[in-house]
């Protein structure tokens, strides 16, 4: 050994070019490694933000499952992906650890374009046993891929799409591994009756039984002891089948998430001797081996960069409060006033805001797990019932309900009310999380209202108008982050349905704004006005309906529209001209474009930098608008606005 490798914090970690090294491991020195990749988890987030605790909870599972399984020839399927950092360390990764989650760098999830041991890439939840059963069907059939093993967490386990998967892959009865990481946490505290099912499955012994037989001899003594008693004790009375066996799968566990002899042993047992569908239960601590993750309510979910010796996150330098912040507010206090509001979240209750709900009238907010279609037609019963559902969901995780939102939604006129929140692109967490398309996506809806927040008190004014709303659906988006600053003073009134605002008056260049853009419009605006442009910024509020007598005006006194809106091609400006067309104003004169985000995904950089090569940035609107009067050129820059 190496002088610089005595002298490593890491010496077995640094051994490790990729999985295959870990075969070359003892098992005593496999539970060393994953002390230190622990302690390198730690450190890499620490530096970059992350998904920390997640992470944290699977080191031993992730050295484990490497040690055992051949990958990448073996498929090895993280669902969501937040918990794959030691993955990604393991696997060839390391020295691209810094870059985690940066403009340039790697994904805080998996990505097939980044690995050939990331064979499914994921952000969502409750993708990896559909995934793992479709690459079962291909090994099957010929196509050159070993096994599959998806690893969902106990809170992926609660949606809908994971139990049609586990009820197909029951019924094939296909040679395929899931491994249910159930550590009593998603992000907010587990709900539903599954979660009480697998808290009250206690017995390793029973549990153990179906495969008891290949086990005795790989057992450590202790559970080889355990092992042999489950044996016996199946020749007697059979204790109750989980549910996962009436699906067709065996059931092995539960089994100690941390303890690398038990995981071993298992892994090795099951790859050994499964035919058919194999679910191992394992249970894990998230944030496990770091006391401020461990003690934390959302065991350090997503952080911040923090200091490793005190756990303290770096704090924005921002004293306006977030966007999410001012919707938890604004609906608590519509609530104190109308008992009939009620607040929907699918497993995101401080993610949304609704946790503030929650606090003060915990009888009134439902959190049904991570089930966005059933959150959404839950929503449309309480309406069709006479209650105010807002069912507040993030733009991205919205798209999963979309069915549900035509069928059961707008289909039946039900006054449900969906905050979306995380509108627009998000930064760090990538294309994955970017709420691009929920525009595009309601405002082709018959009878759906949708509006978009300028600022902080225009949220409050767009949650007093849903609450007044009873004629049919209305959604409101809204960015995540903190606000512009703008004053939360004095009452929320209701916005009247339909109608915009012009903040001021110009003669040359109208921008017209959709949304949380709306500071950028107003900084493009200034940067025009330094080249001589008289322009109108106005902020349509609503993209359906359309504010047409705002369009009709500045259309006929303008030398140039321009719309603005952080949304795909399809959403509000979609709108706008489609309007001007039936009514033939296209050929009124004045000049008319759309800015929106590109017909592509973006990589993760910071919300700016993601929005300047999206072409949304002051200078970018500015010398739009410049060029649809026939000037080529911007003479000022961003800085120069003031």
């Amino acid at each position: 050994m190496t002088a610089q490798a005595q002298n490593s914090r890491t010496p077995h970690l640094d051994r490790v070019a990729g999985p295959a090294d870990l075969r070359d491991f003892t098992d005593i020195e496999l539970a060393t490694l994953a002390q230190e990749l622990r302690a390198e988890t730690i450190e890499t987030v620490s530096r970059t933000g992350g998904h920390l605790g997640s992470s944290l909870g699977v080191v031993e599972l992730t050295v484990a499952l490497h040690a055992v399984f051949r990958t990448p020839f073996d498929k090895l399927i993280w669902d969501v992906g937040h918990q794959c950092y030691p993955h990604k360390i393991l696997t060839g990764r390391r020295h691209k650890m810094a870059s985690l989650r940066q403009e340039g760098g790697i994904s805080g999830f998996t990505k097939r374009a980044e690995s050939p041991f990331d064979p499914f890439g994921a952000a969502h939840s409750s993708t990896s046993i559909s995934a793992a059963l479709g690459f079962t069907i291909g090994r099957d059939m010929g196509q050159p891929t070993g096994d599959a093993i998806a690893v969902i967490g106990d809170g992926s386990i609660t949606a809908g799409m994971a139990y049609e998967a586990l009820n197909n892959a029951g019924a094939e009865g296909r040679r395929l591994f899931v491994v249910l990481n159930d550590n009593a946490m998603s992000i907010a505290p587990p709900v539903g009756a599954l979660s009480h099912h697998l808290t009250h499955i206690d017995s390793p012994a029973e549990k153990l039984r179906d495969i008891a037989e290949g086990l005795v001899s790989t057992l450590p003594g202790p559970l080889r002891d355990l092992a042999r008693h489950a044996r016996e004790t199946a020749f007697g009375q059979r204790p109750p089948a989980t549910m996962f066996e009436h699906l067709g799968f065996t059931y092995v566990g539960p089994i100690d998430g941390h303890s690398m002899p038990d995981l071993l042993a298992t892994f090795r047992a099951v790859r050994n001797r499964a035919e058919g569908p194999v679910l191992i239960h394992v249970r894990t601590q998230k944030g496990k081996g770091y006391a401020p993750a461990e003690q934390s309510d959302c065991k350090y979910h997503g952080v911040a960069k923090f200091d490793v010796q005190s756990g303290n996150q770096r704090k924005s330098n921002s004293s306006a409060p977030s966007y999410t912040a001012v919707f938890g507010q604004a609906l608590t206090e519509a609530a104190a006033q109308d008992p009939l509001i009620v607040g929907v979240t699918a497993a995101m209750p401080s993610g949304t805001g609704l946790d503030v709900m929650a606090r003060r009238f915990p009888s009134r907010v439902y959190d049904v797990g991570i089930a966005e279609q059933h959150a959404v037609t839950f929503a449309a019963g309480m309406a069709a019932s006479g209650l105010k559902p807002f069912c507040a969901i993030y733009s991205t995780f919205l798209q999963r309900a979309y069915d549900q939102i035509v069928h059961d939604v707008a289909l039946q006129g039900l006054p449900v009310r969906f905050a979306i929140d995380r509108a627009g692109l998000v930064g760090a967490d990538g294309a994955t999380h970017a709420g691009s398309f929920d525009i595009a996506y309601l405002a082709n809806l018959p009878g759906m209202v949708v509006m978009a927040a300028g600022d902080e008190a225009e949220l409050r004014r767009m949650v007093a108008t849903a609450a007044a709303h009873d004629s049919g659906p209305i959604a409101f988006r809204y960015p995540r982050g903190e606000g512009s600053g703008a004053s939360l003073e004095g009452p929320a009134l209701p916005l009247t349905i339909g109608k915009g605002r012009v903040l001021c008056e110009g003669t040359q260049v109208a921008l017209l704004s959709f949304g949380a853009h709306l500071p950028e419009v107003l900084a493009a605006a200034t940067l025009l006005a330094r080249q001589g442009v008289s322009c109108t910024v106005a902020d349509a509020r609503f993209a359906k309906p359309l504010d047409h007598d705002l369009i009709d005006q500045l259309v006929a006194h303008h030398r140039a529209v321009l719309t603005i809106e952080q949304g795909a091609v399809g959403g509000f400006g979609a709108q706008v001209l489609h309007y001007l067309a039936e009514t033939g104003q296209l050929q009124s004169g004045a000049a008319l474009r759309s800015l929106v985000l590109p017909d592509q995904f973006i990589d993760q950089a910071s919300p700016e930098a993601m929005y300047a090569a999206a072409g949304l940035t002051a200078d970018k609107i500015a010398a739009q608008a410049l060029r649809m009067i026939g000037v080529e050129s911007l003479q000022l820059h961003r800085g120069e606005a003031g």
